[in-house]
């Protein structure tokens, strides 16, 4: 984007709530053909949320869906990140008002994700399909870091959730809270969480609580991002989806709901749900445009 160039219109959604005083807020643009990566970051600072969505119209469909396919870049105050859950959700939700509901294809930089957007009598619901997940340990010096940085003695794990690092799209630390005390008392080491994510290359730490057999509470550090907390995190989800499933914490065929923000008084609802025979997770959400 030259300096003389007109500067794209900006659209502002949240992702996981009906009402836009919930849920997480993303900035959409719907066609970042002219903007540099420069130009993209400034955009994601100035608009100081979490993390904002870049699309770029694709000439070819993916999957048959020619038109409804995007490459999507999605940037953080502070960085790049490759790839963002509520911002994705935001972006189809964005795009759905303007081209209808139906199937759409995001070309991201962990891979394709789809999306399936649908209109559930009076609200919209975007529904992301996870890149295929991973799981791996987190050695011990690196997880002592981790609680040293929270201010979590490691009394106040839940022993049913091992700690790990679990990728579907990004990669989050999961530590589960033995009580809703521990995760409503969240006051950490802002620089040394940072430093050690950086090093680990997490994207935010997925932290949780489990209330029933499948509803858990959860909150998102997101220093990385520069960014205390991220109020709904949808990557996260997604990696908390296929974690669970490793260790056969949920049924194969779960559908788990995980509130989040309301710590920050912007409380969000995640849909979480898991197919038997398929490794991939599927997110899904309301949102609605901010005015």
């Amino acid at each position: 984007m030259t300096t003389n160039a007109p500067r794209p219109d900006v659209v502002r959604y949240t992702a996981f709530s009906s009402t836009p005083d919930g849920g997480n807020p993303a900035g959409v643009v719907l066609d970042a053909t002219a903007l540099d990566d420069s130009d993209m970051l400034a955009i994601a600072a100035e608009l100081g949320y979490s993390e904002s969505a870049f699309l770029t119209p694709s000439p070819e469909g993916v999957g048959g869906q020619e038109g409804r396919t995007y490459a999507v870049r999605y940037f953080s105050p502070k960085a790049e990140v490759p790839f963002c859950g509520h911002a994705t959700v935001a972006a189809a939700l964005a795009l759905a008002e303007r081209i209808g509901p139906g199937e759409l294809v995001f070309s991201t930089r962990a891979g394709v994700v789809p999306v399936e957007v649908a209109q559930e009598g009076g609200t919209i619901r975007a529904t992301l399909t996870s890149v295929e997940p991973c799981i791996e340990e987190i050695a011990g010096a690196d997880l002592t870091e981790a609680l040293a940085a929270l201010d979590w003695p490691s009394a106040d794990l839940d022993p049913a959730f091992p700690p790990r690092i679990a990728f579907a799209g990004a990669r989050h630390l999961v530590l589960a809270a033995a009580t809703r005390a521990r995760l409503a008392d969240l006051a950490y080491d802002f620089a040394r969480l940072e430093t050690l994510m950086h090093r680990l290359d997490l994207t935010t730490i997925q932290l949780v609580w489990r209330e029933a057999a499948t509803v858990f509470h959860v909150r998102d550090p997101f220093p990385v991002g520069g960014v205390v907390e991220d109020p709904a995190t949808g990557a996260a989800a997604a990696a908390f989806g296929a974690y669970v499933r490793e260790f056969a914490l949920v049924p194969e065929d779960a559908v788990l709901t995980l509130h989040q923000g309301e710590d920050l008084g912007r409380p969000g609802r995640l849909t979480v749900t898991l197919r038997p025979g398929d490794p991939r997770v599927r997110v899904s959400g309301t949102g609605t445009r901010i005015h």
